[in-house]
């Protein structure tokens, strides 16, 4: 943790904060692959309409990937990268129905909901710590995530 004191936090915050930003990188790179899944595999007459979709949704994903293993490193620590390690503290699990457009957009809320828990619970850690870096990249990630719940939801008209 040699970057806190320079970026002016307390070596446990850092700490404290990255065991949990490697949470979330671990649900968030599950939720992206289950994602790419439906987009390779979706099928029927909702096919046209939830394709670009769901492509717009995981480039999305990959570029919050990105930003969440560089702000674990800016703490200091190292994010983690294997799909092993991931499934292990990922709450979002494997989806194996990909190609049915309703269903997937069901797991699609399911996912949003498990990292807006989780960036939540980082707010209010980052909040406490001083960690204005983190609390600013989470509080950015959950007003776009929850205009996307909205309209994943008025897809499915509720």
């Amino acid at each position: 943790m040699k970057n806190a004191s320079i970026i002016g936090l307390k070596e446990t915050d850092c700490k404290n904060i990255s065991e949990k930003l490697n949470v979330l990188l671990a649900n968030y790179s599950v939720f992206y692959q289950n994602t790419r899944g439906s987009h390779w595999n979706i099928k029927g007459d909702q096919f046209f309409t939830l394709h670009p979709k769901f492509e717009e949704l995981y480039n999305s994903l990959v570029l919050k990937i990105d930003e969440i293993a560089e702000r674990i490193l800016t703490l200091g620590a190292t994010p983690g990268h294997n799909y092993s390690d991931y499934l292990k503290i990922s709450t979002i699990k494997e989806s194996k129905e990909v190609s049915d457009g309703t269903k997937s957009v069901e797991i699609i809320l399911n996912s949003f909901k498990v990292v807006l828990d989780l960036q939540r619970e980082l707010l209010d850690i980052t909040e406490k710590a001083g960690d204005e870096g983190t609390n600013s990249q989470m509080s950015d990630y959950i007003t776009e995530q929850e205009k996307e719940v909205w309209m994943y939801n008025s897809y499915l008209g509720k």
